[in-house]
């Protein structure tokens, strides 16, 4: 049993109430087809499960939703507060945009809530730090370009910043930094398929075909981890039922790419990241209009599903089991093997 974030790698953390499935604080459920998904706590994706005993979970779920008193609902999704802190879920025949209002409609409005908290203390700590600098004697040319380096950051991230770690079918985990998606494209592939063009850490690699899809479902929340405002999730929304689909829309982007993603100008070694400051924001995946950035993480992620359940599950378990073993790849670099082995003992 999975227990690891496939966008993340984070924890998706653990319940006492389903027995036959207790991973997860927050449990989305669609009885009618047979889908359950782990919600995780911290990116807030919805982790669609290939195991087996999913259909005795999905039994249990209905059960204890509808045993639940305190609940709300609309015609067609659910939301329930099962004792012992387990979050429900529950889908039913919903119409595009209710099932985007209530899957990504909390996601993207909490990540930007937490893109203005983090820019607020962002601003006030480079406030404090540029008036202690001023007290030490720092020259204005070193205060303007301080303040501007902390405004970078706070409107765009910390660019030196480590946003997905990418398993490529042959060749060692990539480390994508925040200052390389200014430096990453969607381009056309081959027969007109979703290409990644991926600069990471060691350098550049293209990827095509379902590496292309997994990867760039990775990066896409980290280009959108400031969210948007409800009108922007609805406009995303129209942009998925404009095209007809989640399939249809990743095809649209491809064909239109190099308008949408102009390359970054050459100031130099491309190989160079600038780690300084505000790095890049007019080239790449992030200079993608915000509704159109949203759309493409919604349809990935979309797309994803719809593979997994025309039967490629195994590909999916593949997915869960590298997103796991990434996940210890990311801990280990953080911990010292002391820590470890104390770990380990006191489970």
């Amino acid at each position: 049993m999975y227990t690891t974030c496939l966008f993340c790698t984070r924890p998706l953390g653990a319940n006492e109430v389903l027995e036959s499935f207790p991973v997860g604080r927050r449990i989305a459920f669609d009885a009618a087809k047979g889908r359950l998904w782990v919600v995780c706590p911290r990116c807030e994706r919805w982790n669609l499960t290939p195991l087996e005993e999913r259909w005795e979970a999905i039994e249990q779920a209905e059960g204890l939703y509808r045993a639940t008193r305190q609940r709300v609902s609309t015609d067609q999704i659910g939301l329930a507060r099962v004792p012992g802190g387990l979050e429900l879920v529950r889908v039913g025949k919903p119409e595009r945009p209710e099932m985007a209002a209530w899957r990504y409609g909390d996601q993207f409005g909490r990540r930007r809530r937490k893109r203005l908290i983090t820019a607020g203390l962002v601003v006030t700590g480079g406030v404090l730090v540029v008036a202690g600098s001023a007290t030490a004697g720092l020259g204005i040319a070193g205060l303007i370009n301080l303040g501007r380096t902390a405004a970078s950051w706070a409107q765009h991230g910390f660019p030196g910043r480590t946003v997905a770690r990418i398993r490529p079918k042959y060749g060692p985990v990539l480390r994508v930094r925040r200052a390389n998606l200014s430096k990453t494209r969607l381009v056309p592939g081959p027969n007109g398929e979703l290409a990644l063009d991926l600069r990471h850490t060691y350098g550049r690699v293209r990827l095509e075909g379902a590496e292309a899809r997994h990867a760039a479902a990775l990066l896409f929340p980290a280009v959108n981890q400031f969210g948007g405002t409800k009108d922007d999730v609805q406009r995303a929304v129209g942009r998925l039922e404009h095209a007809g689909g989640a399939d249809e829309y990743l095809a649209r982007i491809v064909r239109s790419g190099e308008k949408l993603m102009p390359p970054p100008p050459r100031t130099g070694d491309d190989d160079d990241d600038d780690d300084s400051g505000a790095g890049e924001q007019e080239s790449g995946l992030v200079a993608l209009p915000i509704s159109v950035r949203l759309a493409i993480e919604m349809a990935l992620h979309e797309e994803q599903e719809r593979r997994a359940l025309e039967g490629e599950l195994a590909e999916l378990e593949a997915a869960w089991r590298d997103a796991e073993e990434i996940g210890a790849i990311a801990d280990s670099l953080l911990l010292p093997p002391w820590i470890e082995d104390a770990i380990k003992r006191m489970r």
